[in-house]
């Protein structure tokens, strides 16, 4: 298992709002449907003046992480409306394989 982690960050309520109901409504359904995602989790906190999501994307390879995001995988796959919305992104993502799991 791979985890793709990513931050974004919005700058006001509204527009933490609008996206999580765009990341809950539309991103995150289409990227579950992409064979190897084995699921998604998106955090949220508020950090000073701005409130930053971390979405981890999980995948069962690096073959499915670039069905999802392109031949350079590592590159942040952002869609039109979460630019609109996003204050500032990562460029780039960061994948971690599974080391182990409890629970």
């Amino acid at each position: 298992m791979i985890a793709r982690i990513w931050r974004g960050w919005v700058a006001d309520p509204e527009a933490a709002d609008a996206y999580t109901e765009f990341v809950t409504g539309t991103f995150l359904p289409a990227a579950c449907r992409i064979p190897g995602c084995r699921g998604a989790q998106v955090l949220r906190r508020i950090v000073g003046d701005e409130i930053e999501f971390m979405t981890i994307l999980r995948f069962e390879s690096i073959d499915a992480i670039k069905a999802f995001a392109g031949e350079d995988y590592e590159v942040a796959n952002v869609a039109p409306r979460a630019r609109e919305l996003l204050s500032r992104f990562e460029p780039r993502c960061a994948h971690y394989h599974l080391a182990f799991e409890a629970g």
